[in-house]
């Protein structure tokens, strides 16, 4: 990366995401058609997306077949071990101890207590996005749970200075379940890309193998629709 932005990202803002994939070389074929992304080898046999030569996603082989085939947001700490026991005494869950990914930092996965999977890193060498906001990469995060003043309790206490404080301009948010997706959906993050023009992009999806899991809506933070990927992961197109 061009600098070291580790700065940048305070304490629950997210900073990354990655894609647990069955088969990388055909996620490198569908998101570098549909946003541009180049590749680069990184740590453990995953890979780096890179747009206009900036870090902006990863990908990696999902060894496991039982595993989900997901996208996870990771939120910004520069403590994960004081971050997962404080999301332990919480009420949520641990599902990957802090663990040093090389020299670049540390990561984690928690759930909150409905179950809503995330990340944690602490950066090292490696502080995460080096370019969000733009086409093609990260623009937003959202939580779909069943119990919003659960998550808004939760969420809350965690991430006070980056949902409240007075710098805060905060990239997720939450909405009901029900909104959005069948009452049975279980609670879940679903992270967004931006897109400068999302009927066209549908379009490419749809081409690449893809699928339209629900079509453009409304939202405080955008046009939205919800794709899935050649291989069933799903994500969220945002239209600003």
């Amino acid at each position: 990366m061009a600098e070291n932005r580790a700065s940048a990202y305070g304490e629950g803002v997210p900073c990354w995401v990655d894609a647990q994939l069955p088969d990388l070389a055909a996620g490198r074929r569908f998101y570098g058609e549909l946003f541009g992304w180049t590749f680069e080898e990184a740590y453990g046999g995953s890979v780096w997306a890179r747009k206009d030569g900036e870090a902006v996603a990863a990908l990696a082989h999902k060894a496991d077949g039982r595993l989900p085939t997901v996208w996870t947001v990771y939120f910004a700490t520069p403590d994960v071990v004081r971050l997962t026991g404080r999301i332990r005494d919480a009420g949520g869950q641990v599902f990957m101890a802090p663990m040093p990914v090389g020299e670049l930092g540390t990561a984690a996965l928690a759930a909150d207590p409905e179950g809503a999977v995330f990340g944690l890193w602490q950066a090292a060498r490696f502080p995460g996005f080096g370019l969000r906001h733009k086409a093609g990469t990260f623009g937003w995060a959202e939580l779909y749970a069943r119990d919003t003043e659960t998550a808004n309790t939760f969420y809350g206490g965690l991430f006070t200075d980056a949902l409240f404080g007075p710098e805060a301009a905060p990239d997720f948010g939450r909405a009901p379940v029900s909104d959005v997706f069948p009452v049975e959906m279980p609670p879940h993050f679903l992270v967004h890309f931006r897109v400068e023009d999302i009927t066209a992009v549908l379009g490419a999806v749809q081409r690449l193998g893809g699928r339209v899991q629900v079509p453009p809506f409304e939202t405080s933070y955008g046009k939205v629709a919800v794709v899935t990927d050649n291989q069933g992961a799903s994500f969220a197109l945002q239209q600003r």
